[in-house]
Parts: C-alpha cells; structure tokens; sequence
C-alpha cells in the first residue's frame, strides 16, 4: 500500500474517516530524524495493508500539526475509528512502531 501524503482537503475522508488503523507521520524535509524513519515508515506501509500510513508535512499543513498539538518532529499518531489512540515523538526502531500500532503503548503513548 503506498503512503497518503494529508492535507486539510483530504484528512477527514483519509484520517478520520479511515475504516482502517491510520499511522501518522508528522514530518518535515529538512529534518534529520524525520529522514531515518521514512525508509521504516515506506516498509511499514509496503508490508502491512491492514492499516493506512499517511504522512502530513508540518511546514505546509501547520494547521493539523497544531490540531494535534505537534511541538517536535518525527511525531508518530496512530488513530483508530478517528480517535487518537497512539503517540510517540522522535526517531523509533520499526518494533516500536509496530507495538505502538498494536496498542502496545500503556495510555496509547510511548
């Protein structure tokens, strides 16, 4: 499954809407972390067809980065039958993202 690039035209229909689990990246080109994790993110996307991975570029959607209360990049949102159930910020290994996906995060949060 390829990765949906959001923007506030369509967030409610990709995101919110979502019958399936959506990962959420909150990213920005220029930066270093952000960098890391997209090669997991892209697996993440290819491997897992049971769940929708977008990602939301923070210097051109600086509306839903404050939506969601993004202060540091990488953010990773998992959102469930549109409701927040995951977060975690900063560059994470592949098996954090999968447990977080899972709900493995005590209070949906690492």
């Amino acid at each position: 499954m390829s990765i949906i690039n959001i923007h506030k035209s369509n967030f409610q229909r990709e995101v919110m809407n979502s019958d399936k689990p959506v990962l959420l990246d909150f990213w920005a080109p220029w930066c270093g972390p952000c960098r890391r994790v997209t090669p997991i993110i892209e697996e993440i996307s290819n491997e897992r067809s049971d769940i929708k991975v977008c990602k939301v570029n923070v210097d051109e959607e600086p509306e839903l980065a404050g939506e969601f209360g993004i202060m540091s990049i990488p953010t990773l949102v998992t959102v469930k039958n549109g409701q927040v159930v995951g977060q975690t910020v900063g560059a994470r290994p592949k098996n954090m993202i999968l447990e977080m996906l899972q709900g493995g995060a005590e209070n949906g949060t690492f």
